[in-house]
């Protein structure tokens, strides 16, 4: 079969060499950063070990080994350099007791010496590279127990591996301690699972999890190089960190944390090792401008508050500290780098929501804004300022959302007509398909890609079957990959192309939360995720109704609702008894299985057939209600209708 992508325009290589003219190539010392401390390097695939995997290689440096050299005519120069500083990996000396393996995730593991063991920093994404990761930390640092674990955020990858550092023995025991910021779990789980679906679809376009590794496909996620494919679970915390200045003693390491709740995550921190002149900055201060508004979808951060947190960091610590790591990207090493880095990062932050809200103020709409804003001479200067995850475009309209919504005052978008309703119209309007083609393809002789794409969703959402404007389409959002130098803007448009070209991927197995994931959830966090998925138009023919779910392995009772087709549910205080609950139905199980059941890995009405569940009350009814929990397809269309 022929390779449907193009190569690049010479529009784009117009462009590319504009962009070279202005970079700061005579800023080098990140070139020397991440080489720096590298003690060892894995050889050889990481296999993927989830029961059913459809993705054998959970992760391969091999992929990247095409990033070389000069960049070519269809990857932008910077964003190629970026890729070459990624690509670095191996077992790393931060200082003596401060280890980091890098390259093995999109995020990055720590491993800080204590008396006798390690406390683990942010153990990645899947069990099978956080094991990878440990693997050669004990090959060459000697194996050590681990005593802790600080998952200093509420993203996947740096508290989904974690059973590939420790078993959940060791922390059931109290053995290893789980260290996470207040608010951590709500969090992880309001993310990871109540918005799963949706946001694991999009984030296939935001890292290009569908697209080839090479010089038209994926090159870099700008914070890292990629997404590894394996298994993640969630361990609950065993100890919440509730304030700035809190400190805690690891086997003899002293540990003092700095919570920065809003800034890239709802629940983050740093930490600060004084015995170390160390600060760990989680993933608010790395190699590139981060998210304000993240593409996969997410809460909108807090630039301004992302700021301040940075410049406490600088208050707290600053006469101090001798090096900074982080989560993602290289250390910065010596008090007047680490103090420049911090700076920067934090100038840029508050650059990012002070500009956005002045022009705000002017009356200017999100994407005016996204057209008036660029980097300041001294941010782009630095190239971790620079837009390779986050960029001033999305990120100035994310600090308008979270101030003012949606709705940018005009009242066309006040209550638009949806995307295929409207592409009819605007198509009738254009004169017709035939029409509008002949305009997008003089658009795009002319170097256009924008307008071409922008426009030619009209055709698309109006006539999905008209080949000539998908492929149209498609060339166009190719181009602009090629120009991003933002590794996530490069690939939604590749994957765009890519869909257009070969339609949206069918793949018919559900999206669920494990059962794994699910027993890190509280009971009432839990039932949050199956309202979620209850059909509430359905529900309402149930009318209402209360039940009790008695867990008979932790003891604990939860009161459950159905009202007007929604899921209401609470813990029964311990000061109240079971039977002070009122309710129509009683259920009896243990927590474990009522895991699976939530992960349909159980069938109710056969857990009830075989005693599993005990139901005092209408078994019947149950089951109806059970019958209405929505399964979400993972590929729902986006390029398409």
């Amino acid at each position: 079969m022929t390779d449907p992508r193009r190569p690049a325009t010479p529009h784009t290589a117009h462009v590319h060499r504009e962009v070279a003219a202005r970079l700061p190539w005579h800023n080098v010392a990140d070139v020397e950063r991440v080489g720096r401390g590298l003690m060892a390097r894995r050889s050889g695939p990481i296999m993927n070990t989830r029961p059913g995997a459809l993705v054998p290689v959970t992760w391969d440096p091999v992929r990247w080994d095409f990033v070389h050299g000069e960049a070519p005519p269809t990857v932008n120069p910077s964003l190629w350099r970026q890729a070459t500083l990624n690509g670095e990996h191996g077992l790393f000396e931060v200082v003596d007791g401060i280890y980091q393996v890098r390259g093995y995730d999109t995020s990055v593991v720590s491993f800080v010496a204590t008396e006798t063991g390690w406390l683990v920093i942010d153990p990645l994404t899947t069990t099978e590279t956080a094991a990878a990761a440990k693997a050669l930390v004990d090959e060459h640092l000697g194996v050590r127990p681990v005593h802790a674990v600080v998952y200093t955020h509420s993203h996947i990858d740096h508290y989904g591996g974690i059973l590939g550092v420790v078993d959940r023995e060791q922390v059931a025991s109290g053995a290893c301690r789980v260290i996470a910021p207040e608010g951590f779990l709500h969090a992880a789980v309001e993310e990871n699972v109540v918005a799963h679906a949706a946001m694991g679809r999009r984030a296939t376009w935001q890292f290009g999890m569908l697209l080839a590794w090479d010089a038209q496909g994926h090159v870099d996620q700008g914070l890292g190089k990629g997404v590894p494919f394996g298994s993640s679970v969630l361990v609950a915390p065993t100890l919440t960190i509730t304030g700035t200045g809190q400190s805690v003693t690891i086997d003899g390491l002293d540990v003092e944390f700095q919570l920065t709740p809003g800034a890239e995550a709802p629940a983050e921190m740093h930490l600060w090792f004084p015995g170390l002149s160390a600060l760990c900055v989680a993933e608010n201060c790395t190699g590139t401008m981060h998210n304000v508004f993240t593409l996969r979808g997410a809460l909108i951060r807090d630039s301004l508050a992302w700021s301040r947190y940075l410049d406490e960091a600088l208050d707290r610590y600053g006469d101090r500290v001798e090096v900074a790591f982080a989560s993602h990207g290289w250390p910065f090493w010596g008090r007047d780098d680490v103090l420049e880095h911090l700076r920067n990062h934090r100038d840029l932050y508050r650059w990012l929501h002070d500009e956005a809200m002045r022009h705000a103020n002017r009356g200017h709409t999100p994407d005016e804004i996204a057209e008036l804003v660029e980097l300041p001479p001294g941010l782009w200067e630095d190239w971790t300022c620079h837009g390779y995850y986050g960029t001033v475009s999305h990120n100035v309209r994310g600090v308008y959302q979270r101030h003012f919504g949606f709705f940018d005052g005009h009242p066309a978008t006040l209550h638009p007509y949806p995307p295929v309703e409207a592409a009819r119209r605007y198509l009738e309007f254009m004169g017709g398909m035939d029409a509008l083609l002949a305009n997008a393809r003089r658009s795009f002789e002319a170097g256009d890609y924008r307008w071409v794409v922008q426009v030619l969703r009209q055709a698309v959402f109006a006539d999905p079957t008209h080949q000539a404007a998908r492929a149209l389409q498609a060339d166009a959002c190719e181009q602009l990959g090629y120009q991003a130098e933002s590794g996530p803007w490069r690939d939604v448009y590749l994957t765009a192309a890519s869909e257009l070209r070969n339609g949206t991927p069918v793949v018919d197995a559900p999206v669920r939360a494990s059962v794994d994931t699910i027993a890190g959830m509280t009971p009432t966090q839990l039932f949050d995720y199956l309202a979620v998925r209850l059909d509430g138009t359905a529900a309402v023919g149930l009318g209402t109704h209360r039940l009790r779910w008695h867990l008979t392995d932790t003891g604990g009772t939860v009161a459950i609702e159905l009202s007007n087709g929604t899921l209401h549910s609470r813990l029964v205080p311990d000061d109240r008894t079971a039977d002070d609950v009122a309710a129509d139905t009683v259920l009896r199980s243990t927590r474990r299985d009522l895991d699976r059941l939530a992960s349909a890995e159980l069938d109710l009405a056969g857990a009830v057939a075989d005693g599993v569940v005990v139901v005092d009350g209408e078994t019947e009814l149950l089951v109806r209600l059970w019958s209405m929990l929505d399964d979400f397809g993972m590929f729902f269309a986006i390029i398409e209708p």
